[in-house]
């Protein structure tokens, strides 16, 4: 048996850290995934313009301990992720005593697939662009 789920997508917001009583850094992040919106024969609906119009999905992420610093620390609003996880059920009741129901995504691995956070020098940190090595 496995719970295995890919995403790639891009950051709805920064991430938002915080820290247990434990001490244990938990990160979460909003990822919006996209699709072709498709009408009710299954074709691609387009809108007035003539573009392909999309249905986004928002999901939400939950880093924790080392990967979530380092995503706290280079990911942004915008950025494109491929976040590796499983995804995680929740049940509690609310202070008003309503039982609520959730889910997320707890990352096992995020790949950055655009530019991190810039650094004070302006270039991104952590990335080099790859281009600027090339002979041609």
């Amino acid at each position: 048996m496995t719970n295995t789920v890919l995403l790639v997508g891009n950051l709805g917001t920064d991430p938002e850290t915080r820290t247990t009583r434990g001490e244990t850094r938990v990160v979460s992040l909003s990822l919006g995934t996209s699709r072709p919106k498709r009408d009710s024969e299954g074709k691609t609906f387009k809108d007035a313009s003539g573009y392909t119009a999309k249905e986004t999905e928002w999901h939400r992420i939950t880093c924790f301990n080392g990967l979530g610093k380092t995503v706290a620390q280079y990911a942004a609003k915008g950025m494109m992720v491929a976040v590796r996880g499983r995804i995680h059920y929740s049940k509690w009741t609310d202070r008003e005593g309503v039982e609520r129901y959730g889910c997320e995504i707890i990352a096992e691995d995020v790949q950055f697939l655009s530019r991190g956070k810039p650094t004070g020098s302006g270039e991104p940190s952590g990335q080099n662009d790859i281009d600027d090595d090339l002979p041609f």
